[in-house]
């Protein structure tokens, strides 16, 4: 025998009537708390005019770090020959140590009041390293545009930790001696000991 439910429609208890659903506030726009290039002084016992030259170097490094990161990835994607597996490891490597920079450098420039880049637009307008094309490369020039990529970052990092020195800085400068400086430099020794001309399979 076919029988026919019935449903009957819910209703809302009492403490659901009037209610309205979880819905999310979509599209949603206001002023910046706080806009670029304008400092939020913190009590770190540091003038205001140091925070804001900080905030201004540590952005170019900052700038300079994110394109090289992105440069190690797009060769790490691209690598091709007979070196292909150790140079799609190495630059993969060095592609994570550059991000924990980005990282680092970034939240350096928030401590001190500032606000950091933080899109690759935004990087790629600001940095001194030149744009590489987008096709594919061999891998010494890969390697080469690298190195010349570190020399630009390695020399405004300099500048800028010899600024943070002669204003007393003394975390920036830290920052930029113990990892960018270290990190860069023994990045580009990994890079350049590939470009020495060392036969593969007989001494000279």
């Amino acid at each position: 025998m076919n029988q026919t439910a019935t449903y009957e429609p819910l209703k809302a208890t009492p403490n659901e009537a009037g209610t309205k659903r979880a819905q999310p506030n979509l599209h949603q726009q206001a002023r910046e708390i706080q806009p670029f290039n304008k400092i939020t002084k913190l009590p770190i016992a540091l003038d205001e005019e140091v925070c804001v030259a900080s905030v201004q170097a540590l952005n170019q490094v900052l700038a300079d770090t994110m394109v090289l990161r992105d440069l190690y990835k797009k060769h790490h994607w691209q690598v091709a020959g007979a070196t292909f597996y150790q140079l799609h490891l190495l630059f993969d490597k060095h592609y994570g140590e550059q991000a924990e920079l980005v990282d680092a450098i970034a939240e350096r420039i928030q401590l001190l009041g500032g606000i950091s880049l933080a899109m690759g637009i935004d990087a790629a307008e600001t940095s001194l390293i030149p744009r590489p094309p987008r096709g594919r490369e061999k891998a010494p020039v890969q390697i080469s545009r690298l190195l010349e990529a570190h020399e630009f970052l390695l020399r405004t990092a300099r500048a800028a930790a010899r600024q943070s020195v002669q204003a007393g800085d003394d975390g920036t400068n830290d920052l930029l001696v113990s990892q960018v400086i270290r990190t860069n430099e023994l990045q580009v020794w990994f890079l350049a000991e590939h470009l020495i001309g060392v036969p593969l399979t007989r001494a000279e």
